[in-house]
């Protein structure tokens, strides 16, 4: 996976942010901001190109997953009925995928709030934690894409 400059940018600025004083934060939380959700866009600009790439099978059985997921219902089937085909690879592989792409989005939606709250009660050291947890919501993020990315060599027509 090719790294995005948006994303190395942000990852610089949150280790720099880590010792920031209180009136540094005060005067630079706009711009971290805007530079994490620059480094998200990336991302997920980057995540969903790599999954346009999928064959038809794994993007409807990871499509499948996302609508379950969405609706808040659940089957008794077992997933590899679910999909269409029944291929239990492929809704292994769909499974693994969107369990990836699940645990960046919660680490990322953890950043958020961290940021929020640490933004609310002026706290540096909340600011601190809410840089940390933005830099590994990036790490996951990037492992999913690399997983992503994988499906295409797994899948070879």
């Amino acid at each position: 996976m090719e790294k995005l400059p948006e994303v190395e940018t942000a990852k610089a600025l949150m280790n720099e942010a880590m010792s920031w004083s209180v009136m540094k934060w005060l005067r630079e939380k706009k711009r971290v901001r805007k530079t994490a959700d620059q480094a998200n866009a990336a991302l997920d600009q980057l995540s969903e190109s790599v999954k346009q790439r999928w064959p038809p099978s794994v993007r409807t059985a990871y499509e499948a997953l996302r609508a379950k997921t969405a609706s808040g219902t659940a089957s008794r089937r077992p997933q590899a009925e679910q999909t269409p085909g029944g291929d239990p690879q492929v809704a292994a592989l769909a499974k693994k995928l969107r369990q990836a792409d699940d645990e960046a989005y919660r680490a990322r939606m953890q950043a958020e709030e961290t940021f929020d709250e640490a933004e609310r009660v002026l706290s540096t050291s909340m600011a601190r934690e809410g840089c940390g947890k933005a830099i590994r919501s990036w790490d996951l993020h990037e492992r999913a894409i690399r997983q992503a990315e994988e499906v295409r060599h797994a899948f070879k027509p």
